[in-house]
């Protein structure tokens, strides 16, 4: 069987690039070559596998380049990172970028059109309803969809053991008890506030309630690390971490929806792999979550 040899030039021909480039090619090690003398040779069946593995790469850039990618800001939620994972893993079409800046900033961003999907979980105090009261305000004009996710558990995260015997926000107040906070505009430093408020106890009396963090496992750390006695966050952070919890509330964590003419069919494609997938299973995994309501289409002002 007559084994096919090519010289560099050879395949800078057939491949319409520089001999230089083939030279590149080889020192980077894309393409094998031997040396006859001082002279580099390639073999055909080399060439053919090069060529095999330009074409894979160029179907996944193309295949990169058809995703539509939908830009998510708002809360932090173990629940919303296990739907982005999902929609990454099950070659769906789409991809999400996430942005977790807090419920009211999320909202926000979606107002001005920077978002597509905000996730968000803030309480009005006056009507002791989640979301739709700053919802309905925001978006009079701007066509909405609001999904519920699920309700999860909002409490005290403590150290293991509960070594300084903190039974409630109250005890917030007490000297020798230090917080980590999580940011201004995070849904979860709202709710903190509404029940400092209604303890009457006012913020600077909360030792370190200036220290923000961004997430509820980066809250959770410094309870860990020693770093702060106590911090306000959902019982899945402290579950992960092996820290003891002190429940408060259960709240509701809605994602909104916000449409427009170029995301109308990514977002219509992301409902019903919310709805009719097998993704709800994962929210088993999650301690303190409940998803009787999961993917239950709560307000809307659009027909798309």
């Amino acid at each position: 069987m007559h084994l096919q040899i090519y010289t560099p030039d050879e395949i800078a021909s057939m491949l319409k690039i520089s001999k230089h480039t083939v030279y590149e090619l080889i020192k980077r090690g894309d393409l094998s070559a031997f040396k006859v003398g001082n002279k580099m040779r390639i073999e055909e069946s080399e060439f053919e596998r090069y060529k095999a593995s330009m074409s894979a790469t160029s179907a996944r850039t193309k295949e990169s380049k058809d995703l539509h990618t939908l830009q998510l800001a708002g809360s932090h939620d173990f629940l919303v990172e296990q739907l982005v994972k999902y929609i990454a893993s099950e070659s769906t079409g789409l991809s999400i970028t996430p942005s977790y800046i807090g419920s009211l900033e999320g909202l926000m961003m979606l107002y001005r059109g920077s978002a597509d999907i905000a996730a968000v979980h803030l309480l009005d105090p006056a009507s002791q309803q989640y979301n739709l009261p700053f919802i309905r305000q925001l978006f009079v004009h701007e066509p909405i969809t609001v999904m519920r996710l699920a309700s999860r558990e909002q409490g005290l995260i403590v150290a293991k053991g509960n070594p300084k015997n903190i039974s409630g926000v109250k005890d917030l107040a007490r000297n020798d008890v230090k917080i980590i906070n999580r940011q201004k505009g995070a849904g979860t430093r709202f709710l903190l506030d509404s029940f400092l408020a209604n303890e009457k106890i006012e913020p600077s009396a909360v030792k370190g309630y200036e220290n923000e963090e961004w997430t509820h496992l980066g809250a959770a750390a410094h309870i860990s690390r020693g770093t702060a006695d106590a911090a306000f966050g959902i019982k899945c952070a402290a579950s992960q971490l092996g820290l003891d919890f002190i429940p408060a509330t259960r709240e509701q964590f809605d994602i909104v929806f916000r449409w427009t003419p170029e995301n109308k069919g990514a977002l219509k494609h992301l409902i019903d792999l919310i709805q009719l997938t097998n993704f709800k299973e994962s929210i088993a995994e999650l301690d303190g979550y409940n998803a009787e309501d999961f993917g239950k289409i709560i307000y809307g002002n659009s027909e798309a």
